[in-house]
């Protein structure tokens, strides 16, 4: 095991480079890993275009990934070298209101590998083992490499405890609408519809699983929802887009004493009909990351085979293009998925 080893870093926004590093060695209570896969996603393509309001520069990115147990700390017997994990990328301070509270997911000092503090885009990475989550066997790299983003999604569900039998719509089918449309589905939901402006990605959400599949920029999102479901309309609304428009769709359609439940992160200050929300006595839920329990349950999921990721994987760059795979992102928004870069290119 060679003493150095290649790290990402965005130097600045659009700009990726690479430095050789001393290999971290693992101190006690943690575990070095090797990194196979580390997946793209949204707010890392934020961070490339300087519109992160939480990133500084320069910053080693990497909050996605799978990857293979090198060596264990000093008091760390849980887990064996060969073996297949992931990391969950919370820095948390376990002492404010919410980490002693169990929901370290909203901790008031909370920071996040790859954006307030250093990412796992490197050949290998030390983490607390406290973070670091066992795969089985039959998961692929790239499948681990996508429970970060199924978390959030599994979480989301959850915060609409009557799931059961439910009857949910979700605006947005980007990975994130089309994952939580199948983790709606796995955890209960008795029928789900998607919408979006998009023909390809509503595809892929009938592809995976969801019952209806509705272009709004076609239909109106209030017609379709009494005809997906009837006049009772929706049990509750997911919007994963996170524009006005579409809390505007979500808040002026739902039925009356329903609940709609905020995935998306706003990237500014939203203008909608709070007056409506409040005559219709709608229950507004929002929904932050994830805790270990969403990662044991979406990588459960996965195994049991109850959601699908292969058909989201939408292309490979190697590690030495990290920059182009951004840049690939960039050129083919509405047909891209999830892009993996591979840090180990090995076979599954």
């Amino acid at each position: 095991m060679s003493e150095t080893m290649l790290q990402q870093v965005m130097t600045a926004p659009g700009t990726i480079t690479f430095q050789t590093v001393p290999r971290p060695q693992p101190r006690p209570g943690q575990v070095l890993v090797k990194v196979k896969r580390i997946g793209v996603c949204g707010s890392d393509i934020h961070v490339y275009h300087g519109a992160h309001p939480f990133t500084s520069y320069p910053v080693t990115q990497g909050h996605e990934l799978s990857a293979q147990v090198a060596a264990l700390g000093e008091g760390v017997d849980q887990f064996t070298v060969g073996q297949k994990v992931t990391i969950e990328p919370q820095v948390c301070c376990g002492k404010c209101y919410p980490c002693t509270h169990g929901k370290y997911n909203l901790c008031e000092s909370l920071k996040v590998m790859g954006f307030q503090t250093t990412g796992a885009a490197s050949e290998y990475f030390a983490a607390d083992a406290s973070k670091v989550t066992p795969l089985p066997e039959n998961l692929t790299w790239d499948e681990g490499a996508m429970i970060e983003p199924l978390a959030v999604t599994v979480h989301a569900a959850k915060r609409f405890p009557e799931l059961e039998g439910a009857k949910a719509a979700i605006l947005g089918a980007g990975p994130i609408g089309i994952l939580l449309a199948q983790s709606c589905k796995a955890l209960g939901a008795a029928r789900v519809l998607v919408t979006d402006v998009s023909d390809t990605r509503l595809a892929l959400a009938r592809q995976v699983g969801a019952d209806f599949a509705v272009n709004t920029k076609d239909r109106d999102f209030g017609e379709a929802l009494t005809e997906c479901f009837g006049p009772d309309k929706a049990d509750v609304i997911f919007d994963c887009a996170g524009n006005d428009v579409t809390m505007g769709q979500a808040i002026r359609y739902a039925r009356k004493g329903s609940a709609i439940v905020l995935v998306a992160v706003f990237s500014k200050p939203a203008s909608v009909d709070l007056a409506v929300l409040n005559d219709h006595e709608l229950d507004l839920n929002t929904s932050m990351m994830y805790r270990h329990e969403d990662y044991v349950d979406a990588i459960r999921l996965v195994s049991e085979g109850k959601v699908q990721l292969r058909p989201l994987m939408s292309r490979h760059f190697p590690f030495a293009e990290y920059q182009a795979a951004y840049e690939y992102i960039d050129a083919n928004r509405e047909t891209t998925m999830k892009v993996l870069i591979d840090v180990d290119p090995c076979d599954e």
